[in-house]
């Protein structure tokens, strides 16, 4: 039984398809993963559907908790489990077989999420992944990406959900098949925002970029129990200020995505007594042209180094990025020992 204001630990590891599954071939399944190429059906591994480009293949981010009698369920669309202090929650819709506009489809899915989260007695999202298939295509006058945030920021406002500062991390991938689907971390205690310094914050961008801006922050620190914290880094672009930069450069937007990922981890230092360092981060790359992935992975090698555990752990995935003019994306998460500041 976990004791009153404890914090139950949460930690993540990498691991390759087959170790993951040996995890749950002896005894019980982990309490949750992301799953990464891996097959369809596992209850307990969500994936994302999207082709693998890394040499490894299939690879997973695997969730252990302790304390807590682990828990699977449904809350309308979304399926989840939850130890009591930590939930792992998946959602998938087939858009063919609805009668409504992605704007509502979303609104629908992310409706669904919050009423999981009270369900559960889960107050707090602290890490969103996003997947829609034909992110930048047109959604009837209007791109699919666009919709898409109308109808995720209405849920959150409907739902009396922070949309601006205090919005959790995120990001919102182009999947090339499959359904929209979406993946969500929440505990029991908010996350502590972080943004850039050199962008603006993806909620105030201006007009120009659809009728309702992105719903996320840039990163979310939390405590995950046990002396650690974790870091959560939202999905990160060549983007500076709230224009893409160096269009149709791959190298060089890679090198800004890297400067735009220190600048992330600098601020996040600033707010906790833990060190996160670029090496250090476990991240999903995403690539738009399958062709670019050597290139990519030339750049993250060039400046951390062939043995960075960010380089060595890599996952690269095939995916086209939220505005078309993107070629890479990169989203991460660490854990190093500290605490929060006050």
């Amino acid at each position: 039984m976990r004791v009153q204001g404890e914090i139950s630990h949460l930690r993540v590891e990498r691991l390759s398809l087959s170790d993951s599954l040996a995890l749950a071939a002896h005894g019980t399944a982990p309490f949750a993963a992301l799953g990464y190429g891996t097959p369809h059906g596992l209850a307990w591994m969500p994936t994302v559907n999207a082709r693998v480009l890394s040499g490894q293949g299939a690879m997973a981010d695997v969730w252990h908790v302790n304390g807590g009698y682990v828990q699977s369920g449904t809350t309308g669309i979304a399926r989840w489990r939850s130890n009591g202090h930590w939930l792992l929650g998946a959602i998938d819709i087939d858009e063919s077989a609805e009668k409504q506009n992605l704007a509502e489809i979303a609104h629908c899915a992310y409706r669904d999420l919050f009423k999981t989260l009270d369900q559960t007695a889960t107050p707090h999202l602290l890490r969103i992944w996003n997947y829609l298939p034909q992110i930048n295509g047109d959604g009837g006058g209007l791109e699919r990406y666009r919709q898409f945030n109308l109808g995720r920021q209405e849920a959150f406002f409907e739902a009396g959900r922070a949309a601006f500062e205090g919005a959790p991390a995120a990001c919102a991938l182009g999947i090339h098949q499959g359904a929209l689907s979406i993946r969500f971390l929440a505990g029991q205690t908010a996350p502590v925002p972080v943004e850039n310094p050199r962008q603006v914050s993806a909620y105030r961008y201006p007009e120009t970029y659809g009728p309702r801006s992105p719903t996320f922050s840039r990163a979310a620190l939390t405590d995950i129990g046990n002396g650690d914290v974790a870091l959560f880094i939202s999905g990160t672009a060549s983007i500076v200020g709230h224009e893409t930069v160096h269009q149709g450069d791959v190298l060089e937007q890679t090198r800004e995505t890297l400067r735009n990922l220190e600048a992330v981890i600098a601020a996040a230092n600033s707010q906790v007594t833990a060190t996160f360092s670029l090496a250090m981060l476990d991240c999903v790359v995403y690539v738009r042209h399958p062709a670019n992935t050597e290139a990519v992975r030339g750049v993250l090698e060039n400046a951390l180094g062939a043995d960075a555990p960010m380089v060595r752990h890599a996952v690269y995935l095939e995916a086209d990025i939220c505005r078309s003019d993107l070629l890479v994306e990169i989203e991460a998460h660490a854990v190093a020992p500290g605490r929060l500041r006050a």
